[in-house]
């Protein structure tokens, strides 16, 4: 940009900060009218003394409404299938899938190549007696016993019945049961630690002291150790009540190792097992100054040394909710927030990042929102295709100028054909000269020696070098990877974004949102979340093998865009195997390096594939919640599956398939296999269901 452009951008940005700060002082003025006008209402005696006809009031209100929702037949149908859906859970993930006699006689009996010795690592602290009987138990009913069960107490005077009860339990247990009475109370973490020093075992394992392990939990983890060579290794879990296992609060069915993901939120937790190894460079298996998130920090860690991390998708945890457990909500732990952000921090900074910004998010304090410092001001290349919807395109346009904070981009429209003379004069508006007699005047071939040229079509591009806008021309039938890779061979910036003609940005900062991630060596793709005209979700991150043609689909589809999402999911960065190229940023050197897009997906799924190359490369692909757009997408072309689109779309589907055949037959990483893939909501695959 030239001194005289970056002063009007000077200029411009100057009005727009006057003109917010005008609006917000008047904003606290209506405020302050209104705020007086509520408390003098507040304080008048007939407010004072209607005080009780209004609580009868609201009370036979709200004992109507639960008539209405109880009678109606909607409702009543909607309480039915969850009634359904919760005995199914309990049959499947309960007490039910518990081994039978004879399944447990041959696990026990089962000889591995690697008959591992797993050191169970148990911080007791006033445990109450049930469930430290519960937890014992549990580990004495495994069908893999080559196991030692490490207890260190620090229990006060009041509770030395539990030094009595794991002394009990240990002269039945053949020596594998370890009790230490520690001299005081070190804190969870300093328990622990404690318990490591009582360990042997090849690789170790954390349990809550008031949780249960599934029957089958150490002859999963001994399976997977021996078939995957895997030196950390966790599971699926779920909160219980009521001390039953069949009384499941919510099962936490999790993605594959994820990085991204488990910065933003510890959805690893249990139940971690890792190799003894790990551990060798540290003088502690955790952190003293870390207590209450001393579990994030060491998988954190841990998970960063490890060869092969292993996610066994079997629940095969059972977390106990009651008074006091975090399980039952972190007021429990107020002190585990601080310590939740220290540890991502501290792991931040270990991989050489600077200056970033950890906040805790409206899903749950402890899941959080990671913002990075953008490095440099690389140029952004924004590339639109368009033809004909200058009204589209006028808005995209808009959007993207008036409500960006970061600065340094192009935009490249990519003109398909279009013949109306509304759309020649909004390019002539947007060039700053006639559009059409420039494409007379520069003819067909005129760029020719651009490094992008095919015989089925011309290249021209219309605008003064340098500018912020340009309008290149391609002539020949709609192939939507064919114009956004003709975009990008004009691109003269450092980023290439992808975007659809007919989005709007919501998130004045959302390149940066954008760029923060994509700056990164091991990103690929990063993709916004993308909103319909109504606020329902079009885009949180697309899971592969989802949908009637087993290609792709997107999660959390049609969502409210309030919803927080599966655990949260909604509500943080995290890595999907790919998103949108309605919003897609990529670094330009990495699109060339993976060949743009596949022209011969037209229309379809070329975004998919492209991010599925990303991740063959080794790149890690993002989708971050805090870069937010509309997508009103019904005005796109190619998006009429019916007739000619449909059998255009069949075959593209059967050419996807077939390219990525063994990866659809693995299973998406970041979509759990307990997950239907008929659906987008994160519903349980039932036993019945093929998919």
């Amino acid at each position: 940009m030239t001194d005289i452009d970056y002063k009007e951008a000077y200029e411009k940005e100057k009005e727009r900060c006057a003109y917010l700060a005008d609006r917000l002082s008047q904003v606290e003025g209506e405020r302050d009218v209104l705020q007086a006008k509520l408390d003098f209402i507040h304080n008048s005696a007939f407010w004072k003394m209607s005080k009780p006809f209004r609580r009868a009031i609201h009370f036979c209100m709200r004992q109507a409404a639960r008539a209405r929702r109880v009678l109606h037949p909607r409702d009543l149908v909607k309480k039915l299938r969850y009634k359904k859906r919760e005995r199914q859970a309990s049959l499947q993930f309960g007490t039910a899938s518990f081994p039978d006699q004879e399944t447990a006689r041959i696990q026990r009996e089962t000889t591995f190549p690697r008959m591992i010795k797993i050191s169970i690592l148990v911080p007791l602290w006033n445990t109450p007696e049930e469930f430290l009987r519960d937890m014992i138990e549990s580990v004495l009913n495994q069908t893999y016993e080559n196991w030692e069960l490490c207890l260190a107490d620090g229990s006060d005077g009041e509770h030395d019945y539990v030094g009595r009860i794991c002394q009990e339990y240990g002269s039945r247990s053949g020596g594998r049961i370890v009790y230490h009475k520690l001299e005081r109370n070190e804190g969870i973490a300093g328990n622990t630690n404690q318990c490591y020093l009582l360990a042997t075992g090849d690789y170790i394992g954390l349990f809550d002291h008031d949780d249960v392990l599934h029957p089958c939990a150490l002859y999963e983890y001994v399976k997977a150790i021996n078939e995957t060579g895997a030196d950390f290794l966790y599971c699926d879990e779920s909160t219980f009540r009521d001390g039953s296992q069949d009384n499941l609060l919510n099962m936490h069915f999790k993605p594959d190792y994820a990085p991204d993901t488990l910065c933003g939120n510890n959805y690893i937790t249990h139940f971690s097992v890792f190799a003894r190894q790990l551990l060798e460079e540290d003088t502690e298996l955790f952190r003293t100054s870390l207590d209450g998130s001393q579990d994030h920090d060491m998988i954190l860690r841990l998970t960063d040394r490890a060869r092969k991390v292993y996610h066994i998708p079997r629940l095969l945890y059972y977390w106990r909710s009651h008074e006091g457990s975090v399980a039952a909500g972190l007021e429990a732990k107020p002190y585990a927030v601080d310590a939740a952000k220290r540890a991502v921090a501290d792991h931040l900074e270990k991989h050489g990042f600077r200056n970033f910004q950890i906040s805790s998010t409206r899903a749950f304090p402890t899941i959080f929102r990671i913002r990075y410092q953008v490095e440099g001001n690389p140029r952004i290349s924004i590339i639109i295709p368009n033809k004909e919807h200058r009204d589209d395109l006028k808005r995209c346009v808009d959007s993207i100028m008036d409500r960006s904070t970061y600065d340094n981009y192009e935009l490249i429209i990519v003109e398909n054909g279009s013949v109306s003379r509304e759309i020649r004069d909004y390019y002539t508006q947007l060039l700053g000269y006639d559009y059409g007699k420039a494409l007379e005047e520069r003819g067909q071939g005129a760029f020719g020696d651009k490094p992008y040229d095919k015989g089925v079509m011309t290249a021209c591009e219309a605008g003064k070098a340098g500018a912020r806008i340009k309008v290149v021309t391609y002539e020949g039938d709609f192939n939507y990877s064919r114009l956004n890779n003709l975009g990008a061979a004009y691109a003269t910036g450092d980023y290439v974004l992808l975007l659809n003609n007919d989005t709007q940005v919501i998130t004045s900062g959302w390149i940066e949102e954008l760029l923060m991630y994509a700056q990164r060596e091991d990103v690929g793709a990063v993709g916004a979340k993308l909103y319909y005209g109504d606020r329902t979700i079009q885009h949180a991150g697309v899971v592969i093998g989802m949908g009637a043609h087993g290609t792709a689909g997107h999660t959390h589809y049609k969502h409210n865009y309030l919803d927080l999402g599966y655990m949260g999911r909604l509500c943080y960065a995290q890595n999907v195997s790919a998103v949108t190229g309605a919003c897609l940023l990529v670094k330009k050197s990495l699109y060339e390096q993976a060949g743009g897009l596949d022209e011969t997906f037209a229309v379809s799924l070329n975004d998919v594939d492209f991010c599925l190359r990303l991740r063959k490369m080794g790149k890690l692909n993002v989708f971050t919640p805090f870069a937010e757009l509309y997508h009103y997408e019904s005005e796109s072309r190619g998006d009429d599956l019916h007739g000619e689109n449909a059998a255009r779309y069949e075959e593209e589907a059967a050419r996807f398939r077939e390219r990525w055949k063994v990866l659809l037959e693995q299973g998406d990483p970041y979509y759990n296999p307990n997950f239907t893939l008929e659906r987008c909501d994160y519903s349980l695959k039932l036993p019945d269901s093929p998919r």
